[in-house]
C-alpha cells in the first residue's frame, strides 16, 4: 500500500509541477532513481556433488525490496537516446516451498547489481510530458546469502541479462526533469555453489531464468533542445533583412576659388577638383558645366576674359585627371552673377570663383 500511493504521488506530481519548457534534453545527461524492486517466484534446483541425493525441485518467493539506479547517456535530435545504468537491488527471501512439500519460511536476503547499457526513443507531446521505451542488455551481479539452509549457504555468480524499460518525464526547471521508470529484468539461469558441507562435497543451487521489476522515481539533468512546433501551426517567417545603408550621397556641384585678379589653380581647389573628378566616375556623369565668375573690380569686357580664364583653367585640370575634354563644357559670367553682392571696385573673395556641376 505504501508503495502504490508513493507512486500515485509521483504520478500527480508529474501531472501538476508548473512546466519549465516543452522540450527534452539533447546531447549529455545523466540522471539518478530509486524506488520499489520485486522479484518473481524463482524455481530451483538443489543438489550437492559429488551426488548424493537426486536434486530437490524448490520454488523460492521474494519480498518487495528496493532499488536504486544511475544513468548517464547522450540524447540526439531526432529523439533516440543512448546511455549506461548502473543499478543496485536489495530484496529478502520469504518462503520456499519443496515440491510436493510444505511452504516454510526462508531466511535470507539477494543482493544484485547490474551494469546494463539501453537504447531509448523518445515521444514528445504538447503538453509537456515526455513518454519513453526502450531495452538494454548487460550483466547481473548476484549475491545470495541463506543462513537459514544447513549448512548456510551463500555465493555470487555474474549472469547475462536483459531489460526492457518504459517511463515518463516532465520539465520542472530548464535544466532538470522529474522522471518514471519501469524496468523489466530478465536474468538467465544463475548457478550458485557453496562449499561449506565437509570436503569434498558441494552444496549447489541452479536457478531458472529470474525475472524482476521495479518502479522508480527520479530526476534527470541535461540541456533541453528546440521546442516541438505545434500541429497545423507554420513557424513564422524570418523577420526580414535590415535595409542596406543608405549609399553616400555624390555631390553634384563644386565651388573652386582663385586669387585677386588670377585664374591659376591653388593647391586647395586642386583637392576640391580631384574629388569632383572621382565623383563624376563614380556617378557615371555624361557632362560637366563650368562656369568662372569674377568680382566687381574691373571693367565688365576685363572680368569677361577672367571669368573665361579661370573656367578654361578649370577644365584642364579636370582633364589632366582622366576627364574626357569631350564631356566638359567652359564658360565665363565675368561680374554678371555675383555670390556675394557688392557693389562697384569692391574685392570680394567668395565672388572670384568657378563652379562645377555634374
Amino acid at each position: 500500500m505504501k508503495c502504490g500511493a508513493a507512486l500515485l504521488g509521483a504520478a500527480a506530481l508529474l501531472a501538476f509541477t508548473s512546466p519549465a519548457e516543452a522540450r527534452r534534453f539533447t546531447q549529455w545527461y545523466f540522471g539518478v532513481d530509486g524506488g520499489a524492486s520485486w522479484v518473481e517466484d524463482i524455481d530451483v534446483v538443489t543438489y550437492t556433488v559429488p551426488p548424493g541425493p537426486p536434486g530437490l525441485a524448490q520454488t523460492i518467493t521474494v519480498d518487495m525490496g528496493w532499488s536504486a539506479f544511475v544513468t548517464a547517456g547522450y540524447a540526439f535530435n531526432n529523439n533516440w537516446r543512448v546511455e549506461l545504468e548502473g543499478g543496485y537491488r536489495a530484496n529478502e527471501f520469504d518462503t520456499i516451498l519443496p515440491f510436493g512439500g510444505v511452504e516454510a519460511p526462508l531466511d535470507g536476503d539477494l543482493r544484485e547489481y547490474t551494469l546494463m547499457a539501453n537504447v531509448l526513443y523518445d515521444f514528445e507531446s504538447l503538453s509537456n510530458l515526455v513518454m519513453s521505451v526502450g531495452a538494454g542488455v548487460g550483466a547481473d551481479y548476484v549475491r545470495v546469502n541463506v543462513p537459514g539452509f544447513v549448512p548456510a549457504f551463500r555465493d555470487d555468480e555474474i549472469a547475462l541479462a536483459f531489460q526492457a524499460l518504459a517511463g515518463f518525464s516532465y520539465p520542472i526547471t530548464s535544466w532538470m526533469d522529474m522522471t518514471l521508470n519501469y524496468r523489466y529484468l530478465y536474468v538467465t539461469e544463475v548457478g550458485l555453489s557453496d562449499d561449506n558441507l565437509p570436503p569434498p562435497t558441494t552444496s549447489n543451487v541452479d536457478a531458472d531464468p529470474v525475472h524482476k521489476h521495479s518502479v522508480t522515481l527520479g530526476l534527470r539533468f541535461g540541456r533541453r533542445g528546440a521546442a516541438p512546433m505545434k500541429p497545423g501551426i507554420t513557424p513564422p517567417p524570418p523577420p526580414p533583412p535590415p535595409p542596406p545603408p543608405p549609399a553616400a550621397q555624390v555631390a553634384r556641384q563644386y565651388v573652386i576659388f582663385f586669387g585677386f585678379n588670377k585664374c591659376n589653380i591653388t593647391a586647395d581647389a586642386d583637392d576640391v577638383l580631384t574629388e569632383a573628378a572621382m565623383s563624376a566616375r563614380k556617378i557615371g556623369s555624361t557632362s560637366i558645366k563650368i562656369v568662372g565668375h569674377t568680382d566687381s573690380v574691373g571693367t565688365q569686357a576685363a572680368n569677361q576674359i577672367l571669368s573665361e580664364c579661370r573656367a578654361n583653367a578649370t577644365k584642364m585640370n579636370l582633364v589632366s585627371k582622366g576627364i574626357a575634354p569631350g564631356m566638359i563644357s567652359a564658360l565665363g559670367r565675368g561680374e554678371t552673377q555675383l555670390l556675394v553682392q557688392t557693389p562697384d571696385n569692391v574685392k570680394e573673395p567668395q565672388n572670384r570663383r568657378a563652379t562645377v556641376d555634374l
